[in-house]
């Protein structure tokens, strides 16, 4: 509440800056710039002053984002630089220093400086072994010299507050790391905390997304607490992806295009059920590849076999006019039946033995007795028992001089050369000898096996991974991953809403592999499509609908009416840089949601506001940052926030 209601006081707004150090896109900027922390009359403001990111297209997106300038640098060593992609750095190439992170701060120190180093090689989508290779140690140890370099370049006026996001297995596989980042920021003179926390709670997202945050707050600068952001509750992916046009509209921009998936894809996310992922289909019964239970059939629009009154006009007559693609029938009453079929002779058989009807001049089988049942064999003499096998307890026939009169047997000995050489034993019989030695073939040798699920192999991980996952409508998204695609994880929507703008094709079903985009009522009545790339934008809060589209007309023309540059220029951000879908989708899952960082920068600006009032304490109902804490001893203990 603004305090000018009550007092004629002035405001008093104190600048807060804040740096990122491996910022990507800028969300975590962008969030900071929207926080607007108050302490009686005192507000604070705050100001990006850089950031500083190896991937150009990032930094891009970080200037547009935030209206700050950003610095392409690769913050590497040379050893880590050769250990991560194998060869020698390029010419003209050297490491980053102190001084390269204070030009990159154009020159001026920051109050907060938010970290949010590389997190592949911590992130459980990587396996352990290949955490360990030298290339993502190499990764791994970039997080300890960011810190280290960044703490070197302001150390004539330390930044009040530094921020340390990742993903919560660092405390696990980067455990040696943190414990000497810890050490590094109480040589400075900070107090350092260790928590995780759910970034869809903390900026009411529609998405499950838990990170590690480590906390430093400068013991001399900063004397009050930081407290922890409210909690708040997660939204359903419905209420935001709701507030975006279709997928597919124009006006939703190249990143809301809808992938090109096979159409054997398209099929498999329509019987994947709403909540839940590929296992689901296991439920299915299918036989020679086919459904047994379910069929797809074309959703047909107006006039789809249609039949037109004899009484009405015919629509426009067009260039391929079928019954399948319009209302090009007639119901014609023009249609009496011959009196020569009362006697039901239409499609009739004349028996071998009996004479036939008059011959007319129309002699088709729909107009009359006009077929015959022939008896009359072709081809060479055969007898009845040709290829007739007896059973091994049954009686053979005559034995006679033709050929081929039952004169097989299903003969159940085995007659073959080295009898249970490399038998397969049947899951239902009893098993051979067990013998010493297997490298005859002989003895309890193999067994045909029917639960080839039951048995450990490599890529286990898919049983759980969530692939094909189709989430619903009202239920809450996982983290935003860098590499969010429809067949690695639940990264398909059940969306009710009714999409008429995919045509289907004219005469036939698509084929298995044909890519297209496919619209497949699913059982539930939705359409189970992929998140679009600006879906996974919204999610992450990355912009607002509301602030572009409204479904109520008035109101979308009084958003483009109040500003018009404003849309023009929302709409522009909807488009990160570059061409391809992967390389934003990357960009995407790597950012930190503004909403979040904007719940953060109010909690840390207020422990500002109030440290530069003189405040050491106050009171307030949200959990310190560091728990478990005593209040009473937090200020003179070191290792408190």
């Amino acid at each position: 509440m603004n305090r000018n209601s009550f007092t004629t006081a002035p405001s008093d707004v104190r600048e807060i800056r804040h740096f990122h150090l491996f910022c990507g896109l800028g969300g975590g900027a962008k969030g900071f710039n929207k926080a607007s922390p108050r302490v009686g009359n005192m507000v604070g403001k705050f100001r990006c002053i850089g950031g500083i990111d190896v991937d150009a297209p990032a930094i891009r997106d970080f200037e547009r984002l935030t209206g700050a300038r950003g610095t392409v640098l690769d913050l590497f060593d040379r050893s880590q630089f050769m250990d991560f992609h194998g060869v020698e750095p390029p010419a003209g190439w050297r490491e980053a220093g102190p001084a390269d992170i204070r030009a990159a701060a154009g020159g001026e120190y920051p109050h907060i400086v938010f970290l949010s180093a590389p997190c592949k090689g911590f992130s459980g989508l990587l396996s352990e072994g290949k955490s360990k290779t030298a290339k993502y140690v190499a990764l791994n140890r970039l997080t300890e010299r960011g810190v280290w370099m960044m703490l070197e370049a302001f150390s004539d006026n330390p930044p009040e507050l530094v921020i340390f996001e990742n993903v919560p297995r660092i405390m696990t596989r980067g455990r040696h790391l943190l414990d000497r980042i810890a050490d590094l920021f109480r040589a400075y003179g900070y107090a350092w905390a260790e928590t995780t926390h759910d970034c869809g709670e903390i900026g009411a997202l529609a998405q499950s997304r838990r990170r590690f945050f480590g906390v430093a707050r400068h013991l001399e600068k900063v004397p009050p607490f930081l407290y922890e952001p409210p909690q708040k509750r997660l939204q359903a992916v419905g209420t935001v992806l709701g507030r975006l046009p279709l997928p597919g509209d124009p006006a939703g921009g190249p990143m809301h295009r809808v992938p090109r998936l096979q159409w054997k894809t398209w099929v498999r996310l329509a019987f994947v059920e709403a909540g839940r992922d590929w296992r689901s289909l296991n439920r299915l019964a299918v036989e020679n590849g086919h459904l047994k239970d379910y069929l797809i059939v074309p959703g047909y629009h107006a006039g789809y076999l249609g039949v037109g009154r004899w009484s009405d006009h015919s629509g426009t007559v067009q260039g391929h006019s079928g019954p399948t693609n319009g209302a090009f029938s007639v119901a014609d009453p023009r249609f009496d039946q011959s009196a020569r079929w009362n006697d039901g002779q239409a499609l009739g058989v004349r028996d071998w033995n009996e004479p036939t009807g008059t011959v007319a001049g129309q002699q088709g089988p729909l107009q009359g007795a006009y077929s015959v049942a022939d008896p009359r064999h072709t081809g060479p003499s055969k007898h009845n028992n040709e290829f007739r096998i007896v059973p091994w307890e049954r009686e053979a026939g005559a034995v006679t001089g033709a050929h081929g009169t039952g004169q097989c047997v299903a003969d159940p000995r085995n007659h073959r050369e080295g009898f249970g050489k490399y038998a397969v034993t049947d899951w239902s019989d009893a098993a051979g000898t067990v013998i010493s030695g297997s490298t005859t073939g002989q003895g309890a040798y193999a067994v045909a096996d029917p639960r080839p699920n039951g048995i450990p192999q490599s890529g286990d991980h898919y049983l759980t991974g969530g692939h094909y996952g189709v989430v619903g409508w009202g239920d809450t998204s996982g983290a935003v991953s860098a590499a969010a695609c429809h067949d690695n994880g639940r990264w398909s929507v059940a969306d009710p809403r009714v999409c008429d703008s995919v045509q289907v094709g004219k005469f036939c079903m698509p084929a298995p592999a044909d890519k297209l985009v496919a619209v497949i009522r699913a059982i539930d009545g939705t359409w189970h499509r992929p998140f679009t790339t600006l879906d996974l934008a919204a999610l992450q809060s990355l912009i607002d609908p509301d602030e572009i589209w409204s479904s109520d007309p008035i109101t979308q023309r009084a958003i483009e009416a109040r500003d018009s540059a404003l849309i023009a220029e929302a709409v522009g951000i909807l488009r990160l840089d570059g061409e391809s879908d992967s390389a934003w989708r990357e960009r995407i899952g790597n950012a930190v949601p503004p909403d979040a960082a904007e719940a953060i920068g109010n909690v840390m600006g207020t422990t500002l506001l109030l440290a530069w009032s003189g405040e050491t304490f106050v009171l307030s109902s949200a959990p310190i940052w560091v728990r478990p804490v005593a209040v009473a001893l937090s200020v003179a203990q070191g290792e408190s926030i």
